[in-house]
């Protein structure tokens, strides 16, 4: 690993961060500039689309792709973000497997706040089934907050009777609106991108009064994870949100679960992105390709 190319990704992210609290606009405009600095790998190529009644972008390799379906999910707190924001990592995960992606527009907060965004993206894995495409030819992914819906849509799946995905990959998955991990204070020096305050001002958004003793809002706490698909979560040592995916792992081992808990030391929320320019990010979604190649089975 590079103490070096980490030590300049730490200081950019520090840089990066408000001085208040900031406006729904504001948050949207910085996070969206700051994505547009990450590496898009060659070799893809985009389309809009829909799916489910929501926008969606169509990721695929330019010789176009191989069977399967990675269905993913963008981060952003349930309140910012989009399939552009997300688009090396989903980019990275395509040209990695040769799959085809959906990476879905879901309804954000406030604007619609809990559940909105998991009934969308439950319509859409409902819109792949519904066109024919095998269950286990599908992984849902995502970052963040889309690496929590990727495993709550999984929860509502279940719970619709719906068959699951071939796996889920969760990188830095946001798992439990209650905060009561005890990274969230632990980490908190060593995290250059979230704090409390700020995950509680984006999170009042989402949540909207809604209880977070939920399983939908807090998986890592209270969901029953039985019968899910084999996970692979990653995630930072430097992030607040640490004990969030920790916790999810021990859940999911104690159903029963197949999980990799796969955590690199030294490193910020969602640090994938930086494909590219941070060693460690390249090496990390290598080996998520990898498992959703070992995952999605098909005929073809």
């Amino acid at each position: 690993m590079s103490k070096e190319q980490r030590a300049r990704i730490d200081a950019m992210m520090r840089r990066q961060q408000p001085e208040g609290p900031g406006t729904v606009e504001e948050i949207r405009a910085g996070f969206e500039a700051l994505m547009a600095q990450m590496i898009v790998p060659g070799g893809i190529r985009t389309a809009r689309t829909a799916l489910g009644g929501r926008p969606a972008l169509r990721v695929e390799p330019d010789g176009g792709p191989r069977a399967g379906t990675i269905l993913y999910f963008h981060g952003g707190s349930w309140v910012f973000g989009s399939p552009e924001t997300a688009l090396s990592l989903t980019g990275h995960l395509v040209a990695g497997t040769g799959f085809g992606a959906y990476s879905l527009d879901y309804r954000l907060a406030p604007e619609h706040p809990f559940p909105a965004a998991i009934e969308d993206t439950l319509g859409a894995y409902r819109a792949l089934l519904d066109g024919g495409e095998d269950p286990s030819a599908i992984a849902f992914a995502g970052d963040s907050a889309g690496g929590g819906l990727a495993v709550t849509t999984c929860l509502a799946a279940r719970d619709a009777g719906l068959p699951l995905p071939a796996a889920i990959v969760a990188f830095s998955p946001g798992l439990d609106a209650t905060r009561t991990g005890e990274s969230m204070e632990t980490r908190a020096a060593a995290d250059p991108i979230f704090t409390r305050a700020a995950m509680e001002h984006t999170g009042a958004m989402y949540l909207a009064g809604a209880d977070p003793h939920q399983p939908l809002l807090s998986p890592a706490v209270l969901a029953d994870l039985t019968g899910f698909p084999p996970m692979l979560i990653q995630v930072g040592t430097n992030e607040i949100l640490l004990d969030d995916s920790t916790r999810l792992a021990a859940r999911a081992r104690a159903a029963g679960v197949d999980v990799i808990l796969d955590v690199t030391a030294d490193l910020p929320h969602v640090f994938q992105a930086f494909a590219g320019v941070l060693d460690e990010a390249d090496e990390a979604l290598d080996r998520a390709a990898h498992f959703l190649r070992q995952r999605i089975r098909t005929a073809a």
